[in-house]
């Protein structure tokens, strides 16, 4: 804490606060792509029976997702309060730093893969004892089948990321210019709720409707599944946005908290 208050001491308030605000952002990012690899039933880690769901004609449809939506609505939500402090070019600057460094992790851990592996690693570290049918027979072939999956993913998903950023800072700036400084529920959620549409279905369709040949029925239904997630969770999140505000706005003080938000909106 005292070198938290050092540094807004040092750099300043608002600084410390992009500061702080971008790096959680980035590593938010960056572990959503990370994760992203795995998929899960929601409704079966809740103990609930898979739904069977019939969209576009695809049938037996649930809420199989990515361990990545777990982490993208907090990436929207400090999307929504770094444009209400900093205005829409901050967030596009960040975005765009955020997506050099995810290819950078990613560039990194492909070059990992093509390392020799230690043997006593290789083998022995897989073994199990206790539950035989968790071994692996090779740790080398494991890391790399995991890390190395999902590369169309990937870039459909950057390919998402940014034009459902850029979106998001336009709505949310449009509805705040009506709406001012009141209503920070409708201009926040949204302007969440527009991108996320728009980010459900284009990294879909670049990582398996052009990338995997893919029926467009089934990524339009799949996306839409998406879809209905990300919508519920936006509207669960909305006190949160509501309690970031009151946070920021106690430890800034009130002066520079609305100089920020009028310069944010003037940007």
């Amino acid at each position: 804490m005292k070198q938290f208050s050092r540094l807004s001491h040092i750099i300043g308030k608002s600084k410390t606060l992009l500061f702080i605000l971008g790096g959680f952002f980035i590593t938010n990012t960056l572990l959503a792509e990370l994760v992203g690899t795995k998929i899960f039933s929601l409704e079966s880690t809740f103990g609930f029976e898979p739904l069977n769901w019939t969209i576009f004609g695809t049938e037996d449809l649930g809420f199989n997702l990515t361990a990545g939506v777990l982490l993208w609505p907090v990436v929207f939500v400090l999307t929504d309060v770094i444009n209400e402090y900093f205005g829409p070019g901050v967030i596009k600057w960040i975005s765009y730093l955020t997506i050099g460094l995810v290819f950078y992790a990613f560039l990194m851990i492909f070059g990992t893969m093509f390392l020799a592996p230690n043997s006593w690693w290789d083998t022995q570290s897989g073994i199990n004892p206790e539950n035989p049918a968790l071994s692996l027979e090779s740790m080398s072939v494991a890391y790399n089948r995991v890390m190395g999956q999902g590369m169309k993913i990937i870039l459909g998903s950057m390919i998402a990321f940014l034009i459902g950023q850029i979106i998001d800072a336009k709505v949310f700036h449009k509805i705040k210019k009506v709406t001012g400084e009141e209503k920070i529920w409708l201009r926040a959620t949204g302007s969440t709720l527009i991108s996320q549409f728009i980010d459900s279905y284009v990294v879909l369709l670049v990582a398996f409707w052009i990338g995997a040949d893919w029926e467009l029925t089934r990524v339009m239904a799949i996306g839409t599944m998406n879809y209905i997630y990300k919508f519920i969770v936006a509207i669960i999140l909305t006190p949160v946005i509501y309690l970031a505000h009151h946070v920021i706005d106690s430890w800034l003080g009130e002066r520079l908290s609305e100089r920020m938000k009028r310069q944010a909106a003037e940007y």
